[in-house]
């Protein structure tokens, strides 16, 4: 029997479906009865999950990811499509193909990372040169950096997501650092392959997403800044010190790179290069967040429901496309 994947649900859907289930939580309805408020994905997204009149013992048998055979349909809620569940049983795992529950890039991993490789080689300062190659010969860690999702679900939430994500940005900032000869481009490069390498231990992404419990007490920043430390005293016992001004303004770039207080960052940007890295980052992260909105947003009108993320709706058609 074809699995209906979360794509290709509709307001009004029967479902009766195996899909992959995370972060369950019990909570209470304002009349006190209980409900399980849970995640559910394929490869293809994610979709929040009501269980009405839930107990605690069936909380109690979900794992915090895993998978599960339900039984429901699927509803609109606030303009966001969700599913309301009237029966769940946990599935083994070994029983079900995982890569119709694991969303991956499209791109080839290989093909990102050999170009991401020729693009740092243009960084000539031997102290960051230094770093970056400690980076890219950490075999471990680079199959972790080429298979971790960039983020939970903002943007490039998928396998592969991370490196896509700094691959895309290492290309504009190679294209535009051209246009600005006063930005220093070893230390945009550096920090552009830098700034998200943390997520490799902040995200947990063998079965469904979610954070780790180092990435939640910690912060992929902060062990962003932890991991280049590290790396930065190997190239000094090698013989290759890395200037302490030139790492310090590395550290800040990617202390800074979320741009404002707000989104998490401990310090604003304070350095042309510190502002080149997170306006590339935040570019990039938008075009994917709103290309994969529109792509799985399930209405059929010329415009999506209200993306609270971007405090919009989104127009999805595209006019010059008949004409190429």
């Amino acid at each position: 029997m074809s699995h209906t994947f979360i794509k290709d649900i509709k307001p009004g859907l029967p479902l009766n479906e195996v899909y992959m289930v995370t972060q369950p939580v019990l909570r209470n309805t304002t009349k006190g009865d209980l409900y399980i408020a849970m995640f559910l994905s394929d490869r293809t997204g994610k979709v929040n999950a009501r269980m009405w009149q839930a107990t605690e013992a069936i909380y109690n048998q979900l794992p915090s990811e895993g998978f599960v055979h339900i039984r429901g349909k699927s509803e609109l809620y606030q303009n966001a499509l969700q599913i309301v569940i009237n029966d769940i049983v946990v599935v083994d795992a070994g029983k079900v193909n995982l890569a119709d529950y694991m969303p991956r890039t499209e791109k080839d991993v290989k093909v990102m990372f050999d170009e991401l490789r020729t693009m740092l080689a243009a960084i000539r300062d031997p102290g960051l040169r230094g770093v970056i190659n400690e980076f890219l010969s950490d075999n471990e860690l680079m199959r972790q950096f080429c298979t971790a999702p960039a983020a939970m679900q903002m943007h490039h939430s998928y396998l592969g997501g991370l490196l896509e994500h700094t691959h895309s940005m290492t290309n504009v900032a190679t294209a535009i650092l051209p246009n600005y000869p006063k930005v220093q481009a070893d230390l945009v490069l550096a920090a552009v392959f830098l700034h998200d390498i943390a997520k490799t231990a902040e995200l947990s992404y063998s079965m469904g997403f979610s954070y780790t419990d180092t990435g939640q007490l910690v912060g992929h920043l902060v062990l962003g800044v932890q991991m280049i430390n590290d790396k930065a005293a190997i190239v000094a016992q090698k013989g290759t010190p890395v200037d302490k001004a030139v790492l310090d303004n590395l550290l800040h770039i990617i202390l800074s790179h979320h741009g404002c207080y707000e989104f998490g960052s401990p310090k604003l940007p304070a350095t042309a290069e510190a502002f080149m890295v997170s306006y590339i980052d935040d570019l990039d992260a938008k075009m994917n967040q709103v290309a994969t909105l529109i792509d799985n947003d399930p209405g059929d009108s010329n415009w999506t429901a209200y993306q609270r993320p971007l405090e919009t709706k989104l127009y999805r058609p595209r006019p010059l496309a008949r004409k190429e």
